[in-house]
């Protein structure tokens, strides 16, 4: 499986890279996790944005950095992360934003995450 991941990798496969990422990041390795999730981003893939969001946000293996954190975690909403959505939404209520904090929960529970409609 290793073997076929790392072949997936050379090729460009963003899904090989978030994996690499994940596995990473069970070893507690964050340094080599960051390495193979920024990839992945870079390449599109929405759950690694989404977890580059929560290593910014919370500082695991890297500062804390308020900008890319919501970077991370927009552009894994925009890709319909429900998650993402749903964080979004609690950031927006924290920072007084009421109304783009329901819009953003509302789609999140549009999108199946039934989580979401406890914030309703």
């Amino acid at each position: 499986e290793d073997l076929d991941r790392l072949k997936r990798i050379e090729a460009g496969d963003p899904v090989a890279m978030r994996e690499m990422g994940n596995g990473f990041v069970m070893k507690g390795n964050h340094t080599r996790a960051l390495e193979y999730w920024t990839k992945a981003a870079g390449l599109g893939d929405i759950e690694a944005h989404y977890q580059l969001s929560i290593m910014y946000g919370q500082g695991r293996g890297v500062d804390k950095d308020k900008k890319k954190e919501m970077y991370h975690l927009e552009e894994a909403a925009i890709g319909g992360d429900y998650s993402a959505r749903l964080d979004l939404g609690k950031e927006e209520w924290i920072n007084g934003r009421f109304e783009r904090a329901m819009k953003h929960t509302i789609i999140a529970a549009n999108l199946g995450y039934d989580k979401s409609m406890k914030y309703l």
